[in-house]
């Protein structure tokens, strides 16, 4: 009988650090961050080749039209990678801009 205030006290004691941890900040899984990055690499990468190839695909269709071969196609391969190259700044400023906020929203939860 003498034992079972102490349960008492000491299941109180555990419901109070479960709560306490429950409402604390949630911690972010290191994979999820990865997996982010990683799907950023591909997007950036794949805009990149997206440019090239419709710049090749587009200056080998002019060339075999007007006969011209290697003129337009080395033309519009460049056109091609400077747009690859623009879209994927663009995309890192985006990306930025993204963490940039989520840490500035951090920090407004944490002055709360």
């Amino acid at each position: 009988m003498s034992n079972e205030p102490d349960h008492a006290t000491r299941l109180k004691a555990l419901e109070a650090k479960i709560d306490a941890l429950k409402s604390g900040p949630e911690i972010k899984d290191h994979s999820e961050e990865h997996h982010s990055q990683a799907q950023m690499a591909w997007r950036m990468v794949i805009e990149l080749v997206a440019g090239l190839g419709i710049g090749f695909g587009i200056g080998y269709g002019l060339d075999s039209l007007f006969g011209t071969l290697p003129i337009f196609l080395v033309i519009f391969i460049f056109l091609g990678f400077a747009a690859g190259v623009n879209t994927m700044l663009r995309s890192a400023k985006e990306m930025q801009r993204k963490q940039l906020d989520a840490a500035n929203e951090e920090d407004d939860q944490r002055g709360d």
